[in-house]
């Protein structure tokens, strides 16, 4: 009984937003994901990946989180990547390998404390695409790392932010 009376959830929401966090938000999410995008119409190389829009939630809204900084950013991403790939190729993609994928890839971020969410979808992403070693490079590190840049230019706009907490 005790189990199922933890799932009650007895407290608020601490989740406060404002007006210019709002704004914050949508103009960083959108430059980002616009920024991306036109590179890789520019250049022919792909610069995209959806997990990006979800790393923008962390890093516009919730920029002091442990989980929005840096290190953790292109650190999950390139590290979720990698399990994918490394997992795609030694034993192939099947249900059962995506799913060890995610898992591998939540522990291993969590291991070398660069969690970030919208990361572990790389993992996916990269079996389930077929995609080479060289994806990872481009978008995942040069993508995450301009996800990053673009946190560093639009947080640090306002004087109550102050992005990164952490490297």
């Amino acid at each position: 009984m005790n189990y199922f009376k933890k799932m009650k959830g007895d407290a608020k929401s601490p989740l406060q937003v404002n007006v210019k966090d709002l704004f914050t938000a949508f103009v960083g999410s959108f430059l980002t994901i616009i920024l991306l995008l036109e590179l890789t119409e520019m250049t022919d190389t792909p610069w995209f990946m959806a997990s990006f829009g979800s790393s923008c939630i962390l890093v516009f809204a919730s920029w002091n989180a442990p989980l929005a900084q840096p290190r953790n950013i292109v650190g999950g991403h390139v590290i979720s990547g990698f399990v994918g790939w490394a997992v795609a190729e030694l034993v192939g993609t099947t249900p059962m390998t995506l799913a060890l994928a995610v898992a591998v890839a939540v522990v291993f971020t969590m291991a070398l404390r660069v969690t970030h969410p919208p990361a572990i979808a790389n993992a996916l992403i990269v079996m389930i695409g077929g995609y080479h070693f060289e994806y990872l490079f481009t978008p995942i590190l040069l993508g995450s790392s301009l996800v990053v840049v673009m946190g560093l230019l639009i947080n640090n706009m306002r004087r109550t932010r102050r992005y990164p907490v952490f490297w």
